[in-house]
């Protein structure tokens, strides 16, 4: 079993920055892919950034990329988000998530799921 437990949302103006940090506790750090997700009013849960067990391949969902940045801290059992230049469609729920086996960017392949933190970016 991995709990994990996100903090660092809030609201931003546009062009403003925030740093999202996911606390993962249970299984050994190391041995998940961990993940970020968000999910819109009315829209699908998308992937946004993952980041492979050894922290050494990242991927990025396209709208995002130069703009968000994952890694992960092992001595903290901590994965971070830091999002710069944020921009009104970036508002939405930001899932953190762990899956023990691969490594990917659908949902169906994780396993643990925290619960969320909002993130609301002002015009």
């Amino acid at each position: 079993q991995v709990q994990l437990v996100e903090s660092g949302g809030g609201l931003v103006q546009a062009g403003g920055s925030l740093r999202l940090s996911c606390a993962a506790s249970g299984r050994t750090f190391s041995s998940v892919t961990m993940a970020w997700f968000r999910q819109a009013p009315g829209k699908e849960r998308e992937f946004v950034a993952a980041i492979s067990r050894s922290g050494g391949t990242t991927d990025y969902q396209e709208s995002v990329k130069g703009r968000f940045t994952i890694f992960r801290e092992y001595g903290k059992s901590t994965v971070y988000l830091q999002m710069i230049s944020l921009k009104p469609e970036d508002t939405a729920i930001y899932y953190c998530a762990a899956q023990r086996g691969g490594y990917g960017g659908c949902v169906p392949e994780y396993n643990y799921w925290g619960q969320g933190t909002q993130v609301t970016v002002s015009s």
